[in-house]
């Protein structure tokens, strides 16, 4: 179960994973961001502070979460080309120094909600950075013997960020000598800073891409990165360094002429931009991330308004994932195919959520103080919900999505795949609060609509890349559309037939 697959040398494996724990900080800034504010937001002393009643709660809640993705969707369009010209590890610095900067403005009690809508902007610009580069950064650099296991890193350290948000807000709101006071709010929030400092000093440890110093000619600098992190330069480094450069040669060989038509000319192309864009859509629209945020106000809908038990069973939610994610890193990452775990997740999760409907519509209702039977079985789905989630649409996107682009539009790929898992996420963040308050019960048929719809387009579109060198896993089982009769999109001049041939035959042998 534990089984860690040696690599090169001991040093190498040290590192590949040193290098993947500093990078999923990120991913556990952004599940404690998201746990802990839908906390917070049910406190009182938050309201008093920031001045709003029952009347205006809905859209503090609303303003509160989305006003946060709604940067990190802006923070995604401007990463891209700043990563293309500055390289994956200062831009990770930088997103990383403004998600800091935004985390000290939130934890200061202005009372004004204007100042606490602009900090969680800025908050949202370093996290929507992190996302955009961290998953690029992780796919370049980790071997391929764990690439997938790594790459699920970020959705496992998504789960522990949750999970130590939803308990320091249950432990806050239980101590006499905190709860009724700003530290209420302000304890939780101000703790974003210890993780996001320790990332912010981590990345200046690490090298930067292999394959993006080799894209800017600098191949010393780029064999002392390969060397660094495989703790090794023999033969077996040498020779996968020599695998990357004929890679990136043969991708770059229209490089000077790209252009942003190429991305929907090439049908290839088209295939990855879709399948990316759509797993990340998917991924929040299955409603896991919107139960990550308002926990509390999910669970007071299924078994009445409770405040310590609803905070309570949120962090009992928070455990489940962990554990849930955990199995899957240490035993599923690397056993079974990608294809395999999406569409099996998205129908296990969509019988979850028709029984959790069809019991809030046939079982007896719930109480403030007492919880039926049919409130059990609805947390007990719920939490089975959240466990094949973990095991398949929580990990698998952060893993498969950058296996997909050549390095010639892997930027541009995972920026516009980023785009459509922020702008999702805003969506469903910003209605969750409102769609709790007025569907009810349906909200959880409509999140069971978009399993279905997620198994589906699986089962068509997704290729397997489990295994494959990242070479193999963005070329063979695309470029087959692009040789199709009438589909190519066009060679340029610039691309010699022969050369393109004799570099991919090398490659693929």
């Amino acid at each position: 179960m534990f089984d860690i697959p040696e690599l090169y040398t001991r040093l190498g494996t040290y590192r590949a994973y040193h290098l993947a724990a500093i990078l999923f900080i990120s991913a556990f800034l952004a599940g404690y961001d998201s746990g802990v504010a839908g906390g917070i937001l049910t406190f009182k002393p938050f309201e008093n502070d920031f001045h709003y009643g029952s009347s205006r709660e809905k859209s503090v809640d609303s303003l509160t979460v989305g006003l946060e993705q709604l940067g990190s969707f802006c923070a995604s369009i401007a990463t891209y080309p700043l990563t293309n010209r500055y390289g994956r590890k200062y831009v990770l610095i930088g997103s990383s120094a403004i998600f800091v900067l935004g985390a000290m403005l939130e934890t200061i009690n202005t009372g004004s909600r204007g100042a606490w809508y602009t900090a969680r902007i800025i908050a949202g610009i370093g996290m929507g950075g992190q996302s955009v580069v961290v998953p690029m950064y992780s796919a370049e650099m980790t071997p391929k013997e764990i690439r997938g296991r790594c790459g699920s890193f970020y959705q496992w350290m998504y789960t522990w960020g949750v999970f130590a948000a939803y308990w320091v807000d249950y432990g806050v709101e239980r101590n006499a000598a905190i709860a009724a006071t700003s530290r209420e709010w302000q304890i939780p929030v101000g703790l974003q800073l210890v993780s996001g400092g320790i990332l912010l000093l981590g990345t200046f440890t690490l090298p930067e891409s292999i394959r993006w110093l080799l894209t800017k000619g600098r191949t010393e600098e780029a064999w002392k990165s390969i060397a660094w992190i495989r703790g090794d330069e023999g033969e077996r480094t040498l020779a996968e360094f020599r695998e990357t450069q004929l890679g990136i040669r043969a991708e770059s060989v229209e490089r000077e002429n790209f252009q942003l038509r190429e991305l929907w000319q090439q049908p290839a192309n088209r295939l990855r931009l879709l399948v990316g864009a759509s797993l990340f859509v998917f991924q929040n629209a299955t409603g896991s991330s919107a139960l990550a945020v308002f926990g509390p106000e999910y669970f007071e809908l299924i078994v009445g308004d409770n405040e310590q038990r609803d905070l309570l069973l949120t962090g009992l939610f928070g455990a489940v994932k962990v554990i849930a994610c955990s199995f899957f890193i240490f035993t599923m990452a690397e056993r079974f195919g990608r294809r395999s775990l999406l569409v099996g997740g998205s129908l296990f999760m969509a019988s979850c959520m028709l029984i959790t409907t069809l019991i809030l519509k046939l079982g007896p209702p719930t109480s403030s103080t007492h919880v039926s039977n049919a409130g059990r079985a609805t947390v007990a789905m719920i939490y089975l919900n959240i466990m094949a989630y973990n095991c398949s649409w929580g990990p698998v996107p952060w893993a498969y999505v950058p296996e997909i682009f050549p390095t010639r539009i892997r930027a541009i790929g995972l920026a516009t795949s980023m785009l459509a898992h922020w702008a999702t996420s805003f969506c469903f963040s910003f209605a969750s609060p409102y769609m709790i308050d007025n569907i009810g019960s349906n909200t959880f048929f409509i999140f069971m609509s978009f399993d279905l719809l997620a198994a589906v387009f699986c089962w068509f579109f997704v290729r397997e890349t489990r295994g494959k060198n990242l070479e193999n896993a963005t070329g063979i089982e695309w470029e087959v559309a692009e040789k199709e009769p009438g589909l190519s999109g066009g060679s340029s001049p610039n691309d010699p037939e022969a050369d393109r041939h004799s570099i991919t035959a090398i490659l693929r042998d």
